[in-house]
């Protein structure tokens, strides 16, 4: 399984990358043949937010991975299912009101953002019952 978190988020490492190079790059110049001034900046914000967002959540999958080649815990796997889906739902619910025009169900987005906290409140969790003994010993 660690393998598959790093793997992941490598995944959403390149594409936030991708997407972040065409935010400044050619995105605006795409929207203004569509689009008004305003919904333009409205689609250019979101995008931006959901670049920072996944890269954010590209550290934490690799952090998830890391540990679980030291430790394996449900509650740090459980933080990267909930980080996956966070990035699923936030960013890819705002890349899907950008790139598609699709106003999604409204609560997508909050969802999304919701499976972010609950990762990092996990994650933390995950963190208090990991100890220097047992991952000194798993490491051996």
């Amino acid at each position: 399984m660690p393998r598959i978190w790093i793997l992941l988020a490598a995944v959403l490492g390149a594409s936030g990358v991708t997407i972040g190079a065409y935010h400044a790059h050619g995105l605006e110049k795409s929207l203004v043949k569509q689009f008004s001034a305003e919904d333009v900046e409205k689609k250019m914000d979101n995008c931006e937010t959901a670049v920072r967002y996944q890269m954010y959540h590209v550290a934490a999958l690799l952090a998830v991975g890391i540990l679980s080649f030291f430790r394996r815990s449900k509650l740090i796997h459980a933080a990267g299912l909930f980080f996956i889906l966070g990035v699923v739902g936030f960013s890819g619910g705002l890349y899907l009101m950008v790139f598609a025009n699709n106003m999604i169900h409204w609560a997508i987005v909050p969802f999304g953002g919701l499976m972010l906290i609950l990762g990092w409140i996990v994650f933390g969790v995950a963190g208090l019952f990991l100890t220097t003994s047992q991952t000194e010993s798993a490491a051996k």
